[in-house]
């Protein structure tokens, strides 16, 4: 009888701020791609000091290595999603090492708990930023993963909203209106893109 293997660990490191050098670790499963470094760097170099005091919202969240680094560079309170229960106690642990005291912890559907975290970032009065990175390994019922997440991002209202960001496959033309949101630039990195949506300007 085979022995079930254990989930392999690998680590990330918080690479500025009041964390920095910290380990978030990332279980090695299907579902969780830790965001290249490159990539994480452009993204906060886009961001840079915008971040300081606004909420950051990591959508499917895996080990929250993006949350966490926005934390470490002054974001005022995180909130994490997942729904796979190897990743989350990962996120868990990443969490209480890290930054629990301005950390929120939402383990289920990211699609069902994203009102839930929706309304409690519009009850705090500052602005929010949102990152999606969805599963690109699709699962079951999960072909219309990218359908779904534009649905949700057609909810965000300007006035919660600083920008949304969303890494996705490359060869998915996203559109350039979503809502209320206009495309603001596009920035391809292999087999990832990341594109980002501001309030639309009246």
């Amino acid at each position: 009888m085979k022995h079930k293997e254990k989930i392999k660990i690998f680590t990330t490191t918080i690479t500025a701020g009041e964390y920095k050098g910290k380990k978030v670790e990332i279980p090695d499963i299907f579902t969780t791609r830790s965001s290249k470094g490159i990539l994480k760097e452009s993204l906060f170099n886009t961001l840079q000091f915008d971040i300081i005091d606004k909420n950051f919202v990591e959508v499917f969240s895996g080990s929250g290595s993006i949350g966490l680094e926005a934390l470490s560079r002054g974001a005022g309170q995180a909130y994490f999603m997942e729904y796979n229960k190897t990743a989350f106690y990962c996120l868990e642990k990443n969490v209480k090492n890290i930054a629990p005291s301005k950390s929120h912890l939402f383990y289920g559907d990211s699609f069902e708990k994203f009102e839930t975290v929706y309304s409690m970032v519009k009850k705090s009065k500052e602005k929010t930023y949102f990152y999606f990175d969805p599963p690109f390994a699709t699962r079951d019922g999960m072909d219309d993963v990218y359908d779904k997440t534009i649905a949700l991002i057609e909810t965000i209202a300007p006035e919660v909203c600083e920008m949304v960001i969303v890494e996705h496959m490359s060869n998915l033309d996203m559109p350039k209106h979503i809502g209320k949101l206009t495309l603001k630039k596009r920035k391809k990195f292999g087999r990832s893109t990341m594109t980002y949506y501001i309030p639309t300007e009246e």
